[in-house]
This record gives C-alpha cells, structure tokens and sequence, in this order.
C-alpha cells in the first residue's frame, strides 16, 4: 500500500476518533453541523491576482452554507509546468489524493482543469457536481459536458470595449492588439480577440503584436503613430520565456504606450489602464460560489442554469483624465474607479460654513449699524425708556455672543467687566474667573510686561492701542492674538473704559516665519554657491594654471634637447590647456548657459544631460519634441534651472544610475520631466529639511505662470514635472502692448 494512502486512512481514523470524543463530551446537547468537501482546482498558482481573486470570490459566497466546510484547493500550473508529461504526473497524484475523500462538489477555474474533469468524471468522481469557472472560450457550449457540469462562462467581448473606445476617442485611425501569443491561454484569447474584430478591419488600421520579448513589445509601443489606441488581451508568457502577472504587465504597458491603453479584464486596470468592458473575475467566482452553494443545499446542476459571463463597463478616473477622455461620454451605469472628488464634493461643509458666516457677519454688521442709528435718533428724541435700553443691552450681547471674535470691555478702574462666550470658549475659563485682572493669568509670562504696559498706557491717555501677545488657549496651547482696544464714552461724554477685540493671527505669525526662514536659505544658498566658485577657482584652476605656469618657467630654463622632447612638452601645456577650458567651460554653464542663450532650450538641456553623463558616468535618456527655438528667455532659464536643480537632485540622493528627460511641447505649454527609479523620498520630510531646491523650482515654475508636481514615495523613485503654458505668456504679451499704445 502507498504510504501516502497510510497517512490518509491514518488522519481519518484520528479524524473519527475526535469526532466522537467531541459528540461524547456534548452529552447529545449539542447538533454538530454535517462537513461538505469542496475543492478548487486551479489553472494556476496564488502568485496570478486573477486565481486569488477568483478564489476569494468563492469562497465569500460560500460563507453562508448550512454545513461546516472542508476546503481543498489545487494547483495544476500549466504555466510553470506545462509538458503534458508533468501535467499527467499532477493528475494522477490528485485521482490517488481523493480516491477515498471523494468531494461533495468541485469547482474548477480554467480550461485544463475543466478538461481534466470531463475525462476522468465519469470513472474518477461519478456523480460529483462540477462548477466550471474562467473555462476556456468555447468549451460550455460544447455537448461533451453532461448533466454534473454547470458553471460560469468566460465572455469575453473585445467588441464593446473597441466600440467604446472608439467613442471616447473618434478620430482612432490605427488600433493595436497586444498579446503574448506565447502561452496557450493567451493563444486562445487572440484567436477570440481576431475573429471578434473582423468586421472593424474594413475601416480601421487594425495591427496585432504578438510573440516579442518583452522589452521589445515596450519599445514599439512606445512609438506608435498618432491617432492610435491599444487593446491589451493577456501576456503571461513572451518570446524570451519570461512570465509575467497581470500586476506586472499592466503597469509596464500602460506606462510605456503612447496612445491609451483599453483592457478586456477587471486585473487588468488600476494600472494606468483606460479600462473598457470588462470581464468580472471576482464576479465569475461569486457566480460560481453561490452555484456551488445551492448544490450543496440540495440542487442538481442540471436545475443551476449556466451563466454567459460577467462583464461591466469598468474605467478608471485617473486614466481618463490623462488622456482627455471624457467621462460624459461613458456608458450609462459604468463603475469609474479613482474618481476624485469636485471642489464642491470636497469642501461642501467649509464652503456652507464659510457663506453662512459671512451672511451672518454681514447681518451683524447690518445690526450694529442699524443700532447704532437708532440708539441715535433716540438720543436726539429724548424718548428712551429703561426697558429700550435693558433691550439694546440684550441685543448687543447677543451679537458679542455669537460672533466669532473675542470682545471684551473694561471701566474706569481699567479693570475688565465684560467679555464675550467667544472669549471664554478660547480659554475654557469662566467668566468669574476672567473679570478684573484675571485675564491676565493667560497671558504669555514672556509677553505679561509689554501687554499690561501698552494697556495701561494708552488707558491714562486714553487713546486706542493695538498690541500682539500669547494668550493660552482652554487646552494650554499658546496662541499669537491681535488685541486692538478704543476708548468709549457714556451718553454725557464722560470717559466710560475701553472696548476691544482680539483676533487669532498664529496662522499669519507662522507663515511670516517661514517667509524669513525661505529668505534665510536662500541667502545661505547665494553663499555656499559663492564659496563653491571661489574654491572651484582657487583650489582647482588657479593651482592647474600655476602648475601650467611652472612647467612653462621650467621649460624655458631647461629646454629640452630633441624635437620629441618639445613636441612631448608642447602636447602636455595642450592638453592641460585643453582640459582647463573644459572645467572653466562647465563652470560657466553651471553660472549661465551660453547654448541657452543661442542655440535655445533644447540644445543647452541636450548638451547638459550629456555632460552631466561624462561626469558622474551616469546614462540620461533625453527625449525632446516640438521645442521652438524663440521661446521666451524667461520660460527657457526656468526650465534649464529646473532640469539642472532636479537632475543633480536626483544623481546625489537616488542612488541610481540611470535617468529619463522628456521635454516635449504643444501650441499651448511646455512639459519638463525628469524621472528615476530610486530610492524616493517622503516630500514633506524634504521640505522642512533641505527645502530650499524643491522650493526654488517651485518659485521658478510660479514666476512664469507655470505649475511644479513632484510624485515620490520611499523606495519607488521619483518624478519631477513643470508644465509652463505658452498662452498665458503671449496674453502678457498683449496686454504690454496696449497699455503702452
């Protein structure tokens, strides 16, 4: 006997056993729910997204069932292990594996382990319900699956997701089909995807790019012509042999394509993919789960009808955007994924709040004016009454109470006898405790001298004063008010006290430090470049041009004796010559770019990345279209400082070695970025450390009317991207030249 058929019979003894231990321990109490077996044969293993998700699919749906369950799944991984020979192996060891632990239902997922079962049903689990699930195209229809098969068709549809796509983007002239052509799985999809779009070859340039190695496929897709767009299928496996998820090729074709890529399954978006009708594979599994959960309740599969797929129009938000696809013209119902909120979704409560506020400030303004005029023409009528007054009272409380600033009010003895429910909400005081001098214990004891001595002196002179201070906040925290104080006077004249108000200015307090602290650093920066030309010029240059010197004194003196000898000596103050220019030169770019100046922005970024190259023998991949050569100075000196700043950025901190420039331009703006795929950084840790070049490139970007985006994450590389408008310069343009006609 097999020793693997030992240790089975082994485990279900023991199985048996603990089983009636439980029963007896219950004392006939409790009902043990009946154990159902189902298993998962797989196509593939956990490392595709698609079988995880499928799987995870099943099981949820399975959550529900009356029975305790036994999962069992397998893995036949045609992809890893795909000779016939090894596959036979595979299916022999799972027929020996439960030849006495028959399943009570299977689920298979993919087209060889559905063809696995419809050979062996019969002999090998006769009776067992079979739940297909992602089968291959064609194969429920056909008439060799007999009553125990039921399932979830694979419908993939290529035409909806072209005529979509052809809709979001009309003007489509070329539509490339991309596919490993390799695997046998993708060969079945290509073949689908060709017969499919037969009827769009009459009027579309229709192009299939199958059977390449993958950075081949990358590198046409990188040059498509214009007016084209991209249908991937499936690429697990390419010309070299390598396989691939779709978690890895997702992401590298939809990067590399320069036409928009639209998908057929729902694995194949997120990535940068349009996305178009896809096929649901989480959906196919939940089928396929709640298929398996009415058979196990008692259903026969020939009464579960077979499902023609689960498809949705599926999109992402990111990827439409991108490309100018308009959301409008999706299909009504369509799941958009990363949709980011309006301005209004996003700050309706504030922009409530912010309205309502003013209304009310308004309405308050309206108030005391109102009042104010009132109290007035009473005055000149004489025909106030107690009850008017205790009323103006009240309502000037009111609106103390309910506006957002601290009011307080003080008497002749400069003592306080008033402040309002704003002030006591700001330092969770009471009122008690805030009347007379008690306002003080909140003062900051720093800023106690200088608030108390502009108080009391503009109170013996009785004029208005206006101080700055920390006050302490209910939860201890010091916050920076504007106090602002006025003298007022009863209805005889007589001096009556002071009324102020205070206003919380700590936002304004802290972004006038950090002005100073931009203009501190970039003070520091003017220096520290000083010093680095004097040393460049002290350190490196003058002492080369001394040596030069030396050699030249010391030749004259001792002259050599042969023509070789002369020629050796003239070649070396050459070549020294030679090399002296060639620094003096690179330091002169670093200050000013002369091919800047003459030969426009193009050259000088060309001609900078690659003596940048020589340098720090580093590789920069530099791409430039559509550069005119008479943009504005402005617009040029900002991006070639940009380019310089974020290059050497990314040459000391990312520790790569390769680098990728695009500086590409259209009737309407100029695009600058610089890529790498390093280490990344955490930007608002690079800001508050070093913060002065990012902030310099933004400063830059900002002066011409452009904008600055940088994208970065700790170990996932970073871009830098400046997008300056050309429009916006010639309305400048413009408007200079009819303010001075």
């Amino acid at each position: 006997m097999p020793w693997c058929l030992v240790v089975l019979k082994v485990n279900r003894a023991i199985s048996v056993l603990a089983l009636c231990c439980v029963l007896f321990q219950s004392n006939g109490k409790a009902q043990i729910k009946p154990i159902r077996r189902v298993l998962i044969l797989n196509e593939v293993g956990t490392s595709y997204p698609g079988i995880v998700t499928i799987n995870g699919a099943i099981q949820t749906a399975l959550d529900g069932s009356p029975y305790r369950l036994e999962f069992y799944s397998e893995y036949m991984d045609t992809g890893l292990f795909p000779d016939p020979t090894d596959q036979q192996k595979f299916r022999d060891y799972y027929l020996q594996k439960y030849q006495n632990r028959k399943p009570d239902v299977i689920i298979t997922v993919g087209p060889s382990p559905l063809k696995f079962m419809r050979e062996v049903h019969k002999t090998a689990f006769p009776g067992v319900p079979i739940v297909f699930c992602l089968p291959a195209l064609g194969a429920p229809a056909s008439p060799e699956l007999d009553s125990d098969f039921t399932g979830v068709q694979n419908d993939l549809n290529p035409v909806k997701t072209l005529e979509i796509a052809l809709r979001l983007r009309p003007g489509t002239e070329h539509v490339v089909v991309v596919s490993g052509g390799i695997a046998e799985y993708d060969k079945q999809e290509l073949r689908s995807v060709e017969q499919q779009l037969r009827g769009f070859a009459e009027h579309l340039d229709v192009t299939y790019i199958t059977e390449l190695a993958m950075p081949d496929l990358l590198e046409r897709l990188r040059h498509l012509p214009d007016h084209s767009l991209v249908l991937l299928t499936t690429v697990s496996l390419d010309a070299a042999g390598t396989r691939f998820t779709s978690r890895e090729t997702g992401p590298m074709i939809a990067a590399a394509a320069n036409a928009p890529v639209f998908s057929l399954f729902d694995v194949y978006i997120n990535h940068g993919e349009v996305g178009g009708y896809l096929s649901s594979l989480s959906g196919q599994g939940k089928v396929a789960g709640d298929m398996a959960l009415r058979i196990l309740k008692g259903d026969k599969p020939q009464d579960v009808t077979r499902v023609a797929g689960v498809n949705t129009y599926m999109f992402d938000w990111r990827a439409l955007k991108r490309w100018g696809l308009k959301e409008s013209d999706l299909p009504p119902h369509s799941v958009v994924l990363n949709h980011q909120r309006t301005v209004w979704e996003s700050y309706k409560s504030y922009i409530v709040v912010g309205t309502s506020l003013i209304v009310g400030e308004s309405l308050l303004i309206f108030a005391l004016v109102w009042q104010r005029a009132r109290r007035k023409a009473v005055e000149e009528q004489l025909a106030t009454t107690f009850e008017s007054v205790r009323e103006s009272e009240r309502r000037f409380q009111l609106v103390a109470n309910t506006t957002p600033v601290m009011i307080w009010m003080s008497g002749a003895d400069k003592l306080y006898n008033y402040v309002n429910q704003t002030w006591l909400d700001f330092t969770g005081r009471s009122l008690e405790a805030e009347l007379g001098n008690g306002w003080l214990q909140g003062v900051h004891p720093d800023d106690l001298k200088d608030c108390l001595g502009t108080y009391t002196q503009a109170f013996d002179l009785r004029e208005s004063f206006k101080i700055e201070y920390r006050a302490r906040r209910h939860n201890g925290e010091y916050r920076w008010v504007l106090d602002i104080g006025v003298p007022r006077l009863s209805l005889d004249g007589s001096f009556a006290g002071f009324i102020g108000s205070c206003v919380d200015i700590t936002d304004r307090k802290l972004a006038e430090e950090a002005l100073a602290d931009v203009g501190r650093k970039l003070i520091q920066a003017h220096e520290e470049e000083r010093t680095w030309i004097a040393r460049e010029l002290h350190d490196d240059i003058n002492q080369r041009v001394a040596l030069l010197s030396t050699d030249l004194k010391q030749w004259a003196q001792y002259p050599p004796s042969s023509e070789v000898g002369v020629r050796n000596d003239i070649g070396r103050v050459l070549q020294g010559l030679a090399d002296l220019a060639t620094d003096i030169q690179a330091l002169s770019h670093r200050l000013h770019s002369s091919k800047l100046e003459y030969l426009g922005l193009a050259a000088a970024a060309k001609g900078f990345c690659r003596e940048l190259s020589e340098q720090k023998n580093i590789e920069i991949d530099f791409i430039h279209e559509g550069i005119p050569r008479n943009l504005p100075k402005e617009i040029s000196l900002c991006l070639f400082r940009v380019l310089q700043e974020a290059l050497q950025n990314a040459v000391k901190h990312s520790g790569e070695r390769e680098f990728r420039v695009e500086l590409r331009a259209t009737s309407e703006e100029i695009r600058l970025a610089v890529n790498d795929q390093g280490v990344g950084f955490d930007q608002y840790d690079a800001v508050n450390r070093h913060g002065l070049g990012l902030v310099s490139m933004q400063e830059r970007t900002h002066l011409v009317g452009g904008e600055l985006s940088i994208r970065s994450e700790p170990s996932r590389g970073v871009t830098i991207s400046a997008r300056v408008p050309l429009e916006v310069k010639k309305q400048r343009a413009s408007a200079a030249g009819s303010d001075g006609g």
